[in-house]
């Protein structure tokens, strides 16, 4: 797996903007069972609660943004029109905010482009949480494209009509869903024929460090462990669910983006001001004790601290691309339908061919 260091995010008082990404390609096996794992109220109340604070929830937005940001790149590899776009749990709108920026594309050497949002006509931002939704209505970008903000009665269930959308968009919400297979089936319901979804979501070894640190300091200081940090999907469940839900054409891909911050309590901070604090059913009630923090913090930065006394948080990111099929897609042909021989071809090119006796050919 390749390290390359990336473009860094806005610096802010306690970001030192190092991002550093790796890419691998995901093998397509089944999905893992559904299980209820997520408060789903107590999430809702965690978002309202962070947004409510215009600026200090815009503040923590680095993370969001940059996902969206390479989210909306991928864009750029479907060259079409797309009359209407749905993202699917829009949190403040980020994707909406990306669209509208010149050229995302990273490759800062070739041409300006257009924005996105040239080629969208209508942008629909559904979202469970009114006050994240509602947030950025006064900012600049809502006037650069044709967008409707619809409020969601839940984050697990889409009220519109089979084959509406022309694209499906989701950025940093889909970790929370309790019932992914059921909302990836409906989002393939609302696309229509030969319509692409794109999705990115946190999974995997996402704040392992922190997650590691904790139950050291739990077991030093308590003598047990409790869940501090989401259980998460693992890469190589998505292709299965994304074939469960009937998608067509997959990609699946993974990128780590390592954020510094000085300590633990600086990252547990900007997770409680992004809404991303842990929401699993039967969490302990009263938050973590403040030795336990404390002794939590000295075990990060002894096991993944770096040199000059900040943490390394990662953020692993689950990309993933899926097509609703259609008729005017490339299909594969029936076996045997083949019109040319490969042994045949090896001949004329002089290779050594053996015949097995069987009629197959081997090399």
């Amino acid at each position: 797996m390749r390290t390359t260091l990336l473009r860094a995010i806005p610096a802010r008082p306690h970001l030192t903007g190092r991002i550093i990404q790796h890419r691998c390609y995901a093998v397509q096996t089944p999905g893992a069972p559904t299980v209820e794992v997520f408060n789903s109220r107590t999430k809702w109340q965690q978002k309202e609660r962070a947004a409510r604070d215009v600026q200090g929830s815009r503040n923590v937005d680095y993370l969001r943004d940059e996902v969206a940001s390479r989210l909306c790149e991928r864009l750029l590899d479907i060259n079409r029109r797309f009359p209407k776009v749905l993202d699917l749990g829009a949190n403040a709108c980020n994707i909406a905010r990306i669209l509208t920026a010149p050229n995302p594309d990273p490759v800062s050497e070739g041409p300006v482009s257009e924005p996105l949002a040239t080629r969208i006509d209508s942008l629909i931002c559904a979202e469970h949480s009114p006050a994240l939704l509602h947030r950025d209505v006064d900012l600049p970008f809502n006037t650069e494209l044709s967008l409707t903000r619809e409020l969601l009665p839940s984050e697990e269930t889409l009220p519109y009509d089979a084959n509406t959308f022309d694209a499906v968009l989701s950025s940093l919400s889909l970790h929370w869903i309790n019932d992914l297979p059921s909302v990836l089936a409906q989002i393939n319901n609302v696309l229509k024929p030969d319509a692409p979804f794109m999705g990115v979501m946190l999974g995997g070894d996402t704040l392992y460090e922190l997650r590691t640190s904790l139950q050291l300091a739990e077991l030093d200081r308590r003598g047990g462990v409790s869940t501090h940090t989401s259980p998460l999907a693992d890469v190589r469940d998505i292709g299965g669910l994304l074939q469960s839900a009937k998608f067509q054409l997959l990609t699946v891909d993974v990128d780590d983006i390592i954020i510094d911050y000085p300590d633990i309590f600086a990252l547990m901070r900007d997770l409680q001001a992004m809404g991303e604090s842990n929401a699993v059913l039967g969490r302990e009630a009263g938050g973590i004790r403040r030795d336990v923090l404390a002794a939590a913090d000295a075990i990060y930065k002894e096991l993944h601290g770096n040199q000059d006394g900040s943490v390394p948080a990662t953020f692993r990111l689950i990309y993933m691309i899926g097509w609703k099929s259609s008729p005017k897609q490339a299909q594969p042909l029936e076996r045997g339908s083949g019109m040319v021989s490969i042994k045949d071809i090896l001949e004329k090119q002089g290779g050594n061919i053996h015949d097995s006796g069987d009629g197959k050919g081997s090399s």
